[in-house]
Protein backbone atom coordinates (compact mmCIF):
# COMPACT_ATOMS: atom_id res chain seq x y z
CA UNK A 1 0.00 0.00 0.00
CA UNK A 2 1.38 3.36 -1.00
CA UNK A 3 2.37 5.50 1.97
CA UNK A 4 0.20 8.37 0.73
CA UNK A 5 -2.92 6.27 1.42
CA UNK A 6 -1.71 5.47 4.94
CA UNK A 7 -0.94 9.15 5.58
CA UNK A 8 -4.41 10.09 4.36
CA UNK A 9 -5.91 7.42 6.64
CA UNK A 10 -4.01 9.00 9.52
CA UNK A 11 -5.41 12.42 8.63
CA UNK A 12 -8.91 10.95 8.24
CA UNK A 13 -8.76 9.44 11.73
CA UNK A 14 -7.34 12.64 13.20
CA UNK A 15 -10.04 14.83 11.62
CA UNK A 16 -12.88 12.47 12.52
CA UNK A 17 -11.59 11.86 16.04
CA UNK A 18 -8.21 13.12 17.25
CA UNK A 19 -4.49 12.35 17.30
CA UNK A 20 -4.72 10.11 20.36
CA UNK A 21 -7.20 7.90 18.48
CA UNK A 22 -4.61 7.43 15.73
CA UNK A 23 -1.93 6.53 18.28
CA UNK A 24 -4.34 4.06 19.90
CA UNK A 25 -5.18 2.48 16.52
CA UNK A 26 -1.49 2.01 15.77
CA UNK A 27 -1.07 0.23 19.08
CA UNK A 28 -4.15 -1.97 18.63
CA UNK A 29 -3.01 -2.85 15.10
CA UNK A 30 0.40 -3.93 16.39
CA UNK A 31 2.11 -0.97 14.74
CA UNK A 32 3.06 1.08 17.81
CA UNK A 33 5.36 3.92 16.93
CA UNK A 34 5.06 3.29 13.19
CA UNK A 35 5.32 6.26 10.90
CA UNK A 36 4.63 6.37 7.20
CA UNK A 37 5.95 8.54 4.40
CA UNK A 38 4.49 9.31 0.99
CA UNK A 39 7.43 7.88 -0.98
CA UNK A 40 7.33 4.36 0.43
CA UNK A 41 5.15 1.35 -0.31
CA UNK A 42 4.16 -0.59 2.83
CA UNK A 43 2.70 -4.07 3.31
CA UNK A 44 -1.06 -4.11 2.66
CA UNK A 45 -1.47 -5.75 6.06
CA UNK A 46 -0.71 -2.39 7.71
CA UNK A 47 -3.77 -0.82 6.12
CA UNK A 48 -5.95 -3.88 6.80
CA UNK A 49 -5.00 -3.87 10.48
CA UNK A 50 -5.58 -0.14 10.87
CA UNK A 51 -8.92 -0.21 9.04
CA UNK A 52 -10.08 -3.20 11.11
CA UNK A 53 -9.25 -1.38 14.34
CA UNK A 54 -10.77 1.91 13.15
CA UNK A 55 -13.96 0.14 12.06
CA UNK A 56 -14.26 -1.61 15.42
CA UNK A 57 -13.73 1.70 17.24
CA UNK A 58 -16.37 3.40 15.06
CA UNK A 59 -18.80 0.49 15.43
CA UNK A 60 -19.05 -0.13 11.68
CA UNK A 61 -17.87 -2.85 9.32
CA UNK A 62 -14.51 -2.58 7.58
CA UNK A 63 -16.42 -2.21 4.30
CA UNK A 64 -18.36 0.77 5.65
CA UNK A 65 -15.15 2.37 6.90
CA UNK A 66 -13.55 1.79 3.48
CA UNK A 67 -16.51 3.60 1.88
CA UNK A 68 -16.26 6.56 4.26
CA UNK A 69 -12.52 6.76 3.77
CA UNK A 70 -12.95 6.54 -0.02
CA UNK A 71 -15.28 9.54 0.04
CA UNK A 72 -12.79 11.43 2.18
CA UNK A 73 -9.90 10.70 -0.21
CA UNK A 74 -11.38 12.35 -3.28
CA UNK A 75 -10.34 16.00 -2.80
CA UNK A 76 -6.74 14.94 -2.18
CA UNK A 77 -6.74 12.53 -5.13
CA UNK A 78 -8.17 15.22 -7.39
CA UNK A 79 -5.48 17.63 -6.24
CA UNK A 80 -2.70 15.10 -6.79
CA UNK A 81 -3.89 14.22 -10.29
CA UNK A 82 -5.32 17.57 -11.40
CA UNK A 83 -2.95 17.81 -14.36
CA UNK A 84 -4.44 14.58 -15.77
CA UNK A 85 -8.08 15.62 -15.38
CA UNK A 86 -9.94 17.37 -18.18
CA UNK A 87 -11.78 20.35 -16.64
CA UNK A 88 -14.85 19.48 -18.75
CA UNK A 89 -15.21 16.07 -17.09
CA UNK A 90 -18.00 15.32 -14.65
CA UNK A 91 -18.44 12.27 -12.40
CA UNK A 92 -19.14 9.65 -15.09
CA UNK A 93 -16.40 11.00 -17.35
CA UNK A 94 -13.91 10.85 -14.50
CA UNK A 95 -14.85 7.24 -13.81
CA UNK A 96 -14.55 6.37 -17.47
CA UNK A 97 -11.01 7.78 -17.67
CA UNK A 98 -9.51 6.81 -14.28
CA UNK A 99 -7.86 3.58 -15.41
CA UNK A 100 -6.09 5.09 -18.39
CA UNK A 101 -5.07 8.33 -16.70
CA UNK A 102 -4.48 8.15 -12.95
CA UNK A 103 -3.96 4.40 -12.54
CA UNK A 104 -1.69 4.26 -15.59
CA UNK A 105 0.50 7.00 -14.09
CA UNK A 106 0.61 5.32 -10.66
CA UNK A 107 1.75 2.04 -12.22
CA UNK A 108 4.35 3.83 -14.34
CA UNK A 109 5.80 5.89 -11.48
CA UNK A 110 5.55 3.23 -8.78
CA UNK A 111 5.99 -0.23 -10.29
CA UNK A 112 5.69 -1.84 -6.84
CA UNK A 113 2.30 -0.25 -6.26
CA UNK A 114 -0.77 -1.94 -7.63
CA UNK A 115 -3.94 0.12 -7.85
CA UNK A 116 -7.01 -1.92 -8.74
CA UNK A 117 -7.70 -2.63 -12.36
CA UNK A 118 -10.86 -0.83 -13.43
CA UNK A 119 -12.75 -1.85 -16.51
CA UNK A 120 -15.31 0.88 -17.08
CA UNK A 121 -17.97 0.56 -19.72
CA UNK A 122 -20.07 3.55 -20.69
CA UNK A 123 -23.56 2.06 -21.02
CA UNK A 124 -25.21 5.34 -21.99
CA UNK A 125 -24.76 9.08 -21.54
CA UNK A 126 -25.95 8.65 -17.94
CA UNK A 127 -24.68 5.20 -16.95
CA UNK A 128 -21.39 3.38 -16.41
CA UNK A 129 -20.55 -0.10 -15.26
CA UNK A 130 -17.30 -0.45 -13.30
CA UNK A 131 -15.63 -3.81 -12.89
CA UNK A 132 -13.06 -3.52 -10.11
CA UNK A 133 -10.39 -6.23 -9.84
CA UNK A 134 -7.90 -6.33 -6.98
CA UNK A 135 -6.49 -8.99 -4.70
CA UNK A 136 -6.74 -6.34 -1.96
CA UNK A 137 -10.53 -6.82 -1.85
CA UNK A 138 -11.26 -3.17 -1.11
CA UNK A 139 -14.21 -2.55 -3.40
CA UNK A 140 -15.81 -0.54 -0.60
CA UNK A 141 -13.06 2.02 -1.06
CA UNK A 142 -13.96 2.23 -4.77
CA UNK A 143 -17.65 2.70 -3.92
CA UNK A 144 -16.71 5.51 -1.54
CA UNK A 145 -14.48 7.14 -4.14
CA UNK A 146 -17.36 7.10 -6.65
CA UNK A 147 -19.61 8.80 -4.08
CA UNK A 148 -16.82 11.24 -3.26
CA UNK A 149 -16.40 12.09 -6.93
CA UNK A 150 -20.13 12.78 -7.19
CA UNK A 151 -19.84 15.17 -4.24
CA UNK A 152 -16.69 16.75 -5.71
CA UNK A 153 -18.54 17.47 -8.96
CA UNK A 154 -21.65 18.70 -7.09
CA UNK A 155 -23.66 15.78 -8.43
CA UNK A 156 -24.17 13.80 -5.21
CA UNK A 157 -27.93 14.30 -5.36
CA UNK A 158 -28.02 13.04 -8.97
CA UNK A 159 -25.62 10.07 -8.86
CA UNK A 160 -26.81 6.64 -7.76
CA UNK A 161 -24.06 4.14 -6.89
CA UNK A 162 -25.06 0.49 -6.70
CA UNK A 163 -22.55 -2.29 -6.01
CA UNK A 164 -23.99 -5.30 -7.86
CA UNK A 165 -21.66 -7.79 -6.17
CA UNK A 166 -20.22 -8.01 -2.68
CA UNK A 167 -17.92 -5.03 -2.11
CA UNK A 168 -15.33 -7.18 -0.32
CA UNK A 169 -14.65 -9.50 -3.24
CA UNK A 170 -11.64 -9.67 -5.50
CA UNK A 171 -13.93 -8.74 -8.39
CA UNK A 172 -16.58 -6.13 -7.69
CA UNK A 173 -19.12 -4.69 -10.11
CA UNK A 174 -20.46 -1.21 -9.47
CA UNK A 175 -23.30 0.33 -11.46
CA UNK A 176 -23.40 4.13 -11.53
CA UNK A 177 -26.28 6.19 -12.93
CA UNK A 178 -26.83 9.93 -13.18
CA UNK A 179 -30.49 10.90 -12.77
Amino acid sequence: MHGTILLLLKRYVQTQYDHSTWVNLLELAGLSGASFDHKTVYPDENLYALVAQAAAAAGVSAGELHERFGEYLVPDLMYMYQKLVDPAWRTLDMLEHTEYTMHHQVRREHAENAPPVLSVKRLSKNEVQIDYVSARRMGGLAVGIVRGLAAYYDEADRIVVTPTTSADGQQVSIYVRRN
